[in-house]
């Protein structure tokens, strides 16, 4: 057989294998409108949900290729951060037209399950917060709940502060070091915010999410 034969059989058999891996979700768009419906307010205009699939047997986000939201007549690419996470619009009009979420996975789909995360909008992440800026989040996600809550608040989540996470590499300097929990994420408690503090950081962080207790 000759070499070249030889690298396109190798280049076809690498092609079948990752057509073999990859498998696709179809997931109606109401699931996600359910969620995402509920920042539509004033009250939590700086929150958003991002969407990822948790590997059920490892300690990690499912890999995704691509994502769109298809309907009879369109289909809107979605944008993917890190190829584990995704954002959809708040349209009813996709509700009404009854569109369907098209995920493309490089894990098996029966290996995923939906992940759901509550989270600040990237405009929010950055180097430097003032102590109103972090009371404004931390404000955010209290309305949220106490939203949620309603009559049954004593039966739902709270939000008792904020959690502030980074990549792995990050280094963060000893002033800082008091602040971290066991997980390497900054941790600023319901009591620490109402010092009058701010917080300058040396990276931007990755997310910004709520210290929830029930």
């Amino acid at each position: 057989m000759k070499l070249a034969n030889i690298i396109l059989l190798v280049a076809g058999c690498s092609f079948w294998q990752t057509q073999l891996m990859a498998e696709t979700l179809d997931v109606e768009y109401s699931s996600f409108y359910s969620h995402v419906k509920k920042l539509d307010n004033p009250d939590t205009d700086a929150l958003r949900f991002a969407f990822g699939f948790q590997h059920i047997a490892e300690k990690r986000l499912c890999h995704i290729s691509s994502a769109q939201i298809v309907t009879q007549k369109q289909a809107l690419v979605l944008t993917l951060e890190n190829n584990q996470r995704f954002t959809v619009p708040t349209d009813k009009i996709l509700k009404m037209a009854k569109a369907m979420v098209i995920i493309e996975l490089d894990d098996q789909a029966n290996q995923c399950d939906m992940s759901v995360q509550l989270e600040t909008l990237p405009s929010f992440l950055k180097t430097q917060y003032s102590h109103d800026e972090l009371l404004l989040l931390f404000n955010q996600y209290q309305a949220f709940f106490d939203k949620m809550g309603g009559f049954l608040s004593f039966m739902m989540p709270s939000a008792e502060g904020l959690l502030f996470h980074f990549d792995e590499d990050v280094r963060l300097p000893k002033h800082l070091q008091p602040l971290l929990n066991k997980n390497g994420t900054i941790a600023l408690s319901k009591t620490w915010l109402m010092q009058q503090k701010g917080l300058e950081l040396p990276n931007k962080p990755l997310r910004i999410t709520a210290i929830i207790e029930k």
